[in-house]
């Protein structure tokens, strides 16, 4: 149910994918990428997610849950249809069984009168689908609006009260690693309540799959996504901003053969990134001792995932800064969580 792994904030999610989306991206699919048909997804749809969500025994009323709606542009949907949805929410928020909405939209799709509707329906926080703050790229990508539509509307987005989201997609066509790190930059003067990272990725059926089976779109590599990612990731956190997603989610669809072409996909990528900042964030600690050839490494438990990263990559990148070899990992509550001590094996 949660989509960024919090502990305190169950996130329910309800898909209406492609829903009052005035375009459609060179890179989208959203049917394949949520595992959900098109289709007009009414008041009964978000009861039923709801009910089913309830049963669920991870469900917890006291937890702060809130309400999502993804996939779409909700704020160009019909006003009837917006109210619909939103108060087929009303219930529950009654009962104190969740306690927000949460929603996603263009940047272009927001201004006082829907904030306002918004604001009365409980929707706490929106998310912007900015994708990029760079004009040229958000050009190529046939996104339909600009990065001035993104400030603004962060700007009118805090005036009305609402906490807000930056949806990003490092890799899309005309991006380079360079450009895509001046669009963090450029996050960070804005300064949201949280970001999404989603790395470009080939899905067939879309304009971006024509493009690269013809030669006109070459995706990042995994290597340049991991580590475009990760230095995103440190330059956001380091002010604050929390990276609440990182790589697509996986889906029987999405992971269906043939549907992904091409692109920096795998599906431990958020994990991958993870582990990269947990280890240049400790590498200031690893001072082995001296003439050591076999190290053992304490770490808080909750951490050695971090450390070992995928497939153990983390330990072999610790070998090669130290050149000592990792006898052991040993989990040590007494640590607090982002210190390591390196002892003789």
């Amino acid at each position: 149910m949660s989509d960024h792994g919090s502990q305190k904030t169950l996130v329910v999610p309800v898909f209406i994918p492609n829903q009052g989306c005035p375009y459609r991206c060179v890179y989208c699919d959203q049917e394949t990428i949520a595992s959900q048909a098109a289709g007009t997804i009414g008041a009964q749809t978000v009861r039923s997610v709801l009910d089913q969500a309830i049963r669920s025994p991870r469900f917890n009323p006291g937890s702060g849950a809130e309400v999502a709606f993804y996939g779409g542009t909700f704020t160009r949907l019909p006003k009837v249809r917006m109210q619909e949805l939103l108060e087929a929410v009303a219930p529950y928020l009654d009962l104190g069984m969740v306690h927000s909405i949460r929603l996603s939209t263009r940047p272009d799709a927001v201004d006082p009168e829907v904030l306002r509707f918004l604001k009365s329906h409980h929707v706490k926080t929106v998310e912007l689908g900015a994708q990029s703050l760079d004009d040229e790229v958000l050009t190529s990508s046939r996104r339909g609006h600009s990065a001035g539509d993104t400030c603004a509307s962060v700007q009118l987005l805090r005036e009305h009260g609402f906490r807000v989201g930056l949806q990003l997609m490092p890799g899309l066509p005309g991006d380079s690693a360079a450009k895509f790190l001046t669009t963090v930059n450029r996050v960070l003067e804005l300064q949201p309540d949280m970001v999404r990272l989603y790395p470009t990725v080939v899905i067939e059926g879309t304009d971006l799959a024509q493009w690269y089976r013809r030669g006109l779109y070459e995706p990042w590599g995994l290597d340049e996504a991991l580590e475009v990612c990760t230095e995103s990731v440190l330059r956001l956190e380091s002010r604050g901003i929390p990276v609440i997603r990182i790589g697509l989610m996986s889906s029987p669809s999405l992971r269906a053969a043939g549907q992904i072409l091409a692109g920096p996909w795998h599906d431990a990528f958020g994990h991958d990134v993870r582990s990269r900042v947990y280890h240049r964030r400790i590498e200031p600690l690893l001072n082995t001792p001296a003439e050591a050839k076999h190290i053992c490494i304490r770490v808080h438990p909750r951490e050695i995932p971090l450390l070992r990263g995928y497939r153990n990559g983390g330990i072999r990148a610790v070998e090669k800064k130290t050149g000592a070899l990792v006898e052991s990992v040993v989990p040590d509550s007494s640590l607090a969580p982002g210190r390591i001590r390196v002892d003789s094996a």
